[in-house]
C-alpha cells in the first residue's frame, strides 16, 4: 500500500481543529479521518439534524440554523461566525453545500483560516465550464468537439458554429452543474429556441447566461480520473472510475477501475489531467470527468471536491483520500509518484436513497429496523442507525454499500450478496432496484453506456 511522506516532528500544522460544514454520511467519513490523524473536530447542524447520535462524536458539535439549507448548511455567515467561535483552524466542506463554492473559499481564506479543498482561484477557474476547457486544452486534455467560448448572440453565428460541429450538438450553461442547464439539439429548426430556453434556465438557476455548445456524443459512458496534488507541484492520478449507472444524470452505481479501457489509451490522458493541474496549481483532490466513446476521451468538466463515489478509488488505490486531502491543505508535501500507484481489484459502489424504487420520490421517516452486511471486502459508509429519522429537507442519499475484490465478476458476486443481506424498514428505500440491476445480464457483463439505466428503468416499468 502506499504511503505518504512521514512528518517531522518540529513542523508546526497549519492547524489543529477542522469545522466540517456538512451532514449525514459525509460528515461522518470527514470526522473519522480528522480523528485518525489526531485532529480535533467542530461539526455543525440544522435544527432537523440536532438529534443526529454522529453528532457525540465531534469534540463539539453546534446547531447553526433552521432545517432549511439555505439557512444553516449554505449560510456561510454561520458556519464562518461558528468557526472562529471554537478556534477552528479549518474548514471542510464535503461535497454538494458549500463545497464548490469559490466565495466561501475565499471568505474562509480572508477569516485566516484553511479551506480544506483547492484554492478559490481553481474552483472558480473550474466551475466555468468555458474557461475549464480553455485550461484543459493547453494542458493538451482531450476535450468534447467545440469551440472553447460562450456562445455568440449572433443567430447566424450560431447556426454556423451548430453547423461545423454537425448535429446532434448539446447546449450548456457555461456554470452549470448537477444535470441542470443542458439541452440537446438534434436539428437546426429548433436550435434557437433550445438557446433561448437553456439561457433562461440558466440565468434562474446559476446566475448567469452565459451558454456554450459543443458536439453531442450518443452512446458514451462516463469515465472519472481521481487526482490528488499538494502544494509544492507534486500531483499523482489514482486509477479510474466508471459512473455510466445514471438516472436524470445523477449517479447510481460507480465501479472502479472502469472496465474494458486499454491502459495505453487511458494513461496518457490522465497525464494529462496531472499536467493540467500543475499547471493551475491545484491543491487536494479533484476529479476529471469525461465522456468516452469508441476508444476517445472527452473532457466534460471537473469537480473541485471530495467526490460521493472516492470509496471504489480508496479500495483499488489503497489512498485514504480523505486523510490526504486534508494532510494536502496541511501543506504536507505528497510522499507518493506515480510509480507508487498500483490499484488492485475491482470494486462497486451502489448508492442508497431514501426513495421509492418504483417513483423516486423521496422516503422520510423513522427507520425502525436496520441490518447491513459485513465480512471480507464488504464497506459500508453510512450515518443511520435503527431509530434515525430521515428528514425530509436533503438528499435523499442515507448510505453507500462498498465491495472490492480480485475481479469485476467476483465484485458482482459479492454486491449481489451484500444487497441481499441490507436490510432497512421503515421507510422506502432504492435496494430493490440495485439487487435487480446486479442480476442484469448486459450490466453484468459492461454492456452498458450512460443512456443505458433509464433504458433498462422504461423496460421494467412496461413489463
Amino acid at each position: 500500500m502506499p504511503q505518504f511522506a512521514p512528518e517531522h516532528a518540529e513542523r508546526k500544522l497549519r492547524f489543529d481543529t477542522v469545522l466540517i460544514a456538512n451532514r449525514g454520511e459525509i460528515a461522518l467519513r470527514i470526522l473519522k479521518a480528522c480523528r485518525d490523524l489526531g485532529l480535533k473536530t467542530v461539526m455543525v447542524c440544522s435544527e432537523a439534524d440536532r438529534q443526529a447520535s454522529y453528532g457525540e462524536l465531534a469534540d463539539t458539535f453546534l446547531c447553526i440554523g433552521p432545517a432549511s439549507a439555505g439557512k444553516s448548511y449554505l449560510n456561510d455567515d454561520a458556519i464562518l461566525l461558528a468557526a472562529r467561535m471554537t478556534g477552528a483552524g479549518a474548514v471542510h466542506p464535503g461535497y454538494g453545500f458549500l463545497s464548490e463554492n469559490a466565495a466561501f473559499s475565499a471568505a474562509v481564506e480572508d477569516a485566516g483560516m484553511v479551506f480544506i479543498g483547492p484554492t478559490w482561484q481553481s474552483i472558480a477557474t473550474m466551475g466555468d465550464k468555458i474557461a475549464a476547457k480553455t485550461a484543459m486544452i493547453a494542458a493538451g486534455v482531450p476535450c468534447v468537439p467545440g469551440p472553447d467560448s460562450e456562445l455568440p448572440d449572433d443567430k447566424v453565428a450560431v447556426e454556423k458554429i451548430a453547423a461545423e460541429i454537425g448535429y446532434p450538438v448539446i447546449v450548456k450553461a457555461a456554470g452549470g452543474g448537477g444535470g441542470r442547464g443542458m439541452r440537446v439539439v438534434t436539428d437546426a429548426s429548433v436550435l434557437h429556441e433550445s438557446i433561448s430556453t437553456t439561457r433562461e434556465e440558466a440565468r434562474q438557476a446559476f446566475g448567469t447566461h452565459s451558454l456554450y455548445i459543443e458536439k453531442f456524443l450518443q452512446h458514451p459512458r462516463h469515465v472519472e480520473i481521481q487526482v490528488l496534488c499538494d502544494v509544492h507541484g507534486n500531483a499523482v492520478w489514482l486509477g479510474h472510475r466508471d459512473c455510466s449507472m445514471q438516472r436524470r444524470h445523477q449517479k447510481v452505481v460507480e465501479e472502479a477501475p472502469a472496465p474494458s479501457i486499454p491502459a495505453e489509451i487511458i494513461g496518457p490522458v490522465a497525464e494529462a489531467c496531472v499536467t493540467a493541474c500543475q499547471q493551475i496549481g491545484y491543491r487536494g483532490v479533484g476529479t476529471f470527468e469525461f465522456l468516452y466513446e469508441d476508444e476517445g476521451f472527452y473532457f466534460i468538466e471537473m469537480n473541485t471536491r471530495l467526490q460521493v463515489e472516492h470509496p471504489v478509488t480508496e479500495m483499488t488505490s489503497g489512498v485514504d483520500i480523505v486523510q490526504a486531502q486534508i494532510k494536502a491543505a496541511q501543506g504536507i508535501p505528497l510522499g507518493l509518484t506515480q510509480a507508487d500507484v498500483a490499484t488492485k481489484g475491482h470494486a462497486f459502489e451502489c448508492r442508497i436513497n431514501a426513495e421509492d424504487p418504483e417513483t423516486f420520490l423521496a422516503s422520510a421517516g423513522t427507520i425502525t429496523s436496520l441490518h447491513l452486511p459485513s465480512g471480507p471486502g464488504i464497506r459500508v459508509d453510512t450515518h443511520v442507525h435503527a431509530g434515525y429519522k430521515v428528514p425530509p429537507y436533503y438528499d435523499s442519499l442515507i448510505g453507500k454499500l462498498i465491495v472490492h475484490a480480485q475481479t469485476r465478476a467476483e465484485a458482482i458476486v459479492t454486491m449481489r450478496a451484500a444487497l441481499e443481506e441490507t436490510q432497512i424498514e421503515g421507510i422506502s428505500t432504492n435496494l430493490p432496484l440495485l439487487r435487480a440491476l446486479f442480476t442484469d445480464e448486459d450490466f453484468a457483463a459492461g454492456c452498458t453506456d450512460i443512456h443505458y439505466l433509464e433504458k433498462w428503468l422504461k423496460r421494467r416499468s412496461a413489463s
